[in-house]
């Protein structure tokens, strides 16, 4: 095994122990007042908060595969922004006078990311493999509610999207994190998106009685 395939196993470890958690956090019934169309709402936010995340670290990125690869994710995410605004027309929502509201912890948390390795880690490679392991159970819940053009959205568009996605953040790490500095910095930030993940997905529950909400 080279240093890179350690280091990468070491990563994935680290991260499927607590993706597990929130995978299993998320399967969780929610409040009987939550219906598709509310989880549908919140994937907006986050769709819109990852476009501008992703947009917003273009300018200042040197490398020009890392700049290439964010503007496919803000182009992809603001297309799920419209796909997901298109169903909840269908399904009666008035989507166009959506109010996204202040940035959320995790939006806030990446912009203050300085450094392309960080941003990599947390923004593509961690919270792309946390949209996959979300959507997931999303589609789980639409298929349980009887609404199978929501979870084909989901399942058919979206989720190749992010794993998509979260591939290239891997093959864009592989390049980056060639140096025991540049590893550490990606094992914190994949940490710290998925800590704060889990904190806002438990806030969620026990606030709201939110679960089974996608990712982005």
């Amino acid at each position: 095994m080279t240093p890179a395939d350690a280091f990468f196993a070491e990563l994935d470890a680290q991260n499927r122990a607590a993706l597990g958690r929130i995978a299993l956090a998320a399967a969780r019934e929610p409040d009987s007042a939550i219906t598709v169309t509310a989880l549908l709402r919140l994937a907006l936010k986050n769709e819109l908060e990852a476009t501008e995340c992703a947009a917003g670290w273009i300018g200042t990125t040197t490398e020009i595969d890392v700049k290439l690869a964010l503007a496919r994710q803000a182009g992809d995410e603001a297309k799920h922004y419209r796909l997901i605004e298109r169903r909840l027309v269908e399904l009666g929502d008035d989507a166009v006078a959506f109010d996204p509201g202040p940035p959320s912890p995790m939006r806030t948390y990446l912009a203050s990311l300085d450094t392309t390795v960080e941003r990599v880690a947390a923004g593509q490679f961690t919270r792309e493999a946390l949209a996959v392991v979300r959507n997931e159970e999303f589609v789980r819940f639409c298929v349980d509610r009887g609404d199978e053009a929501t979870a084909a959205l989901y399942r058919d568009v979206i989720q190749p999207d992010e794993r998509h996605h979260h591939e290239l953040g891997r093959a864009l790490l592989g390049k980056l994190a060639v140096t025991q500095a540049a590893q550490d910095a990606v094992r914190r930030a994949a940490h710290r998106t998925l800590e704060l993940a889990e904190e806002l997905q438990e806030i969620a529950r026990m606030k709201r009685g939110i679960s089974r909400a996608p990712g982005c």
